[in-house]
């Protein structure tokens, strides 16, 4: 059994806060939450949202990678955008990531994914003699050699060649966007705080979310 762990000056009762962690970390929305718990819809939106800055805190520590390592950039935001054309248009953000095979994803929110950008991050998180696996995007190519690299091209077509590929963090980026959905619009100032939570729920998605979540919960207070 935990010990008691409800935020201090908290009006609820343990029951309901513990309620509370396990509508969260089943990824129910604040809105389904104070409707099944019978709560104020504005009182699980607070507690959500010390969740997720619990969980953002927590993930600004991260671990070298070492191995297989796949590396890709994503747009989030509107899916078109009056006037505007390309990828990039308008008021999406661009999210790069890095996936290790068999282990944890990074996101990070970039400005472009330009070689200043990109390439030292990938430097500082992947340990040398690691492999990398890209698509064409020509920053790529300027990887130093300390790592072996693989390219896959999707604009020729290609898309998996054995080992060769970037399915794994292409199906990180199609779980992101689908859960990002269920929100109807999330403001961009808080876009980061969301990403970094699915960022938890895909690293953890094998594990005891509720049991974690305590835990952070516990250190934080």
């Amino acid at each position: 059994m935990y010990k008691k762990v409800r935020p201090k000056g908290a009006r609820l009762s343990e029951r309901k806060f513990r309620q509370i962690i396990k509508c969260f970390c089943l990824d129910f929305t604040g809105e389904d939450t104070a409707k099944l718990l019978n709560l104020n819809r504005h009182t699980v939106n607070k507690y959500f949202g010390y969740f997720r800055g619990i969980i953002e805190v927590e993930l600004l520590e991260k671990e070298k990678m070492f191995g297989e390592i796949e590396v890709d950039e994503s747009y989030f935001g509107p899916t078109r955008v009056r006037g505007k054309g390309g990828r990039g248009a308008g008021k999406k953000t661009i999210v790069f990531g890095m996936l290790n095979r068999g282990g944890d994803v990074y996101t990070f929110i970039v400005p472009n994914c330009q070689i200043p950008t990109i390439v030292p991050i990938i430097d500082y998180f992947a340990i040398p003699g690691s492999t990398i696996y890209s698509d064409g995007l020509g920053t790529y190519r300027f990887l130093t050699p300390r790592y072996k690299h693989f390219v896959i091209n999707h604009g020729r077509g290609e898309f998996a060649d054995n080992e060769n590929h970037i399915n794994s963090l292409e199906g990180f980026w199609a779980y992101a966007k689908l859960r990002m959905k269920k929100f109807k619009g999330i403001n961009k100032s808080r876009f980061e705080t969301y990403l970094k939570e699915t960022e938890w729920r895909f690293n953890n998605r094998r594990d005891n979310k509720e049991k974690i979540l305590l835990n952070l919960f516990k250190k934080c207070t």
